[in-house]
């Protein structure tokens, strides 16, 4: 897999920022949003913590495991300022 210009890093670290972020806010369980999106704890924490890189069709089903829509993943401080 090749990275363009650093793009995918980042938008991978915007989408394990947000995710972690629902999380805390929603107080619930790492392992808990991982049973619901259908990974195991392990593989989500890889992605949560950059080890494996978050791939656009898994967007989908960590969205809904956390009850919010995939925009909601991809958002950053400026969209959030505005809000």
């Amino acid at each position: 897999m090749s990275i363009k210009g650093g793009e995918e890093v980042v938008s991978n670290s915007i989408i394990a920022n947000n995710t972690k972020s629902i999380i805390k806010q929603l107080g619930i369980k790492q392992y808990v949003v991982a049973e619901r999106a259908g990974y195991s704890n392990r593989t989500f924490s890889d992605m949560l913590n950059g080890r494996r890189i978050i791939k656009a069709d898994e967007i989908p089903s960590i969205a809904k495991a956390l009850g919010v829509t995939p925009n909601e993943l991809f958002k950053t401080t400026n969209d959030q300022q505005a809000s």
